[in-house]
C-alpha cells in the first residue's frame, strides 16, 4: 500500500464512487460538529447580548426603580410618556436627541474627509512617513477621561491656554455654539487616528496596477481618485461612515467631563441623559425605553448608510 493510501487510509483501488476496501474507516461529520464549534460564540452571545437586552425591553415595560421591591407593570407607557410633548421627560429626551443629533451631524462630515486626507498623504512615499502615522494616531490611545480633563483645562473660559493664545474671550464650556466647536473640535482631534489607519488600510489594498492603468490612459489626480480611489474604497467606506455615525450618536464622555451638559443641558446628548436618569435618578424603566428608542433611530441610520453605499452596477 502506497504512503498516500496510508495516509489517508483508503486503498489504492479505491476511487470516488467506490466504497473503501474492508477494514478502512473515513472521517465523517457528525450532525452536531457545527453546532458545537458554535456553542461557545451562541453562549456568549446569550449572555451578554441576547439577555440583557431582553431584560432591558422587561424592564422599559415597568415602573423600575431600583430602591424600591415593588415595580409595577406599566406596559407601553413609558415609550408614551417619552413621545408626549407635555410630560417633562419626553421633553428632556427629545432635547437631548436634538442635542445628539446636531453632534452627530457635525462631527461626522469630518470624521469622514479628514482622515480620508490623511490617510492619501500619508499613503505617500516620504522620509519619516511611519513618524507621521504614529502622531496622528497617537491620540486615539487616550482614554475619554484623560482628553476630557486635559480639555476641560485647556478651554476653560478665565484660566484655559486656548483663549490665554489665541487672545480670546470665549466661553468653550458654557455658551453655545462654542460648546459645540469645542466639543466636536476634541472629538475630531481625539479619534481621526483611527479612521484615518483604515482608510490607509483600504488604499494599501487598492492594487496599484489601476492607477498605472489610468495614468497610462491620461487621467488626472482627479480622475484617478474618482474612478480608482473611491470605488475601491467602497467597503471601507461603509464600515466607517456606520461605525463613526454610531459612535457620534453615543457620545457620552466630552460633554459630561467638558461642558457638563451646560449650557441649560443643550449640550446634553441621549447618552448622557440615560445614564444620568437610569443611574442618579434610579428610574431604570425610562432610561430603558429611552435606549430603546435610540437604539431605533441608530438602526434606520445604520440601514440608509447600506442603502447609500449599495453597488447598484449590476441594475
Amino acid at each position: 500500500m502506497s504512503l498516500l493510501a496510508k495516509q489517508t487510509g483508503r486503498s489504492p483501488t479505491a476511487g470516488p464512487d467506490r466504497p473503501p476496501a474492508a477494514g478502512t474507516t473515513t472521517p465523517r461529520m457528525r450532525a452536531w460538529t457545527p453546532y458545537a464549534f458554535l456553542a461557545p460564540y451562541l453562549a456568549l452571545f446569550a449572555v451578554f447580548m441576547a439577555l440583557p437586552i431582553g431584560f432591558g425591553f422587561w424592564t422599559s415595560l415597568h415602573e423600575w426603580d431600583i430602591n424600591l421591591p415593588d415595580k409595577p407593570f406599566v406596559g407601553l407607557e413609558n415609550y408614551a410618556d417619552l413621545f408626549d410633548p407635555a410630560s417633562v421627560d419626553g421633553s428632556r429626551f427629545w432635547t437631548a436627541m436634538r442635542a445628539t443629533g446636531i453632534f452627530t451631524v457635525a462631527s461626522v462630515p469630518l470624521l469622514i474627509v479628514l482622515p480620508l486626507l490623511t490617510a492619501l498623504l500619508m499613503n505617500g512615499r516620504f522620509a519619516g512617513r511611519n513618524v507621521y502615522r504614529a502622531v496622528y494616531f497617537a491620540p486615539y490611545v487616550l482614554g475619554v477621561a484623560v482628553v476630557g480633563f486635559v480639555w476641560q483645562f485647556l478651554l476653560d473660559g478665565n484660566i484655559g491656554l486656548v483663549n490665554h493664545y489665541l487672545g480670546l474671550n470665549v466661553q468653550w464650556t458654557n455658551d453655545v455654539p462654542p460648546a459645540w466647536v469645542a466639543l466636536v473640535g476634541v472629538t475630531v482631534w481625539w479619534t481621526l487616528g483611527l479612521n484615518s489607519v483604515i482608510f490607509l488600510a483600504g488604499l494599501q489594498d487598492i492594487p496599484r496596477e489601476l492607477h498605472e492603468a489610468a495614468m497610462v490612459d491620461g487621467a488626472s489626480a482627479w480622475q484617478r481618485f474618482q474612478s480608482v480611489t473611491l470605488p475601491g474604497l467602497r467597503p471601507v467606506m461603509v464600515f466607517v461612515v456606520n461605525a463613526t455615525i454610531l459612535a457620534s450618536a453615543n457620545m457620552f464622555g466630552q460633554s459630561y467631563l467638558i461642558t457638563r451638559g451646560a449650557p441649560a443641558d443643550q449640550t446634553k446628548t441621549a447618552i448622557y441623559l440615560i445614564a444620568e436618569t437610569g443611574l442618579r435618578q434610579f428610574d431604570m424603566g425610562t432610561a430603558s425605553a429611552m435606549s430603546f428608542i435610540l437604539a431605533a433611530f441608530l438602526m434606520a441610520a445604520s440601514a440608509l448608510v447600506f442603502g447609500a453605499f449599495r453597488d447598484r452596477s449590476g441594475r
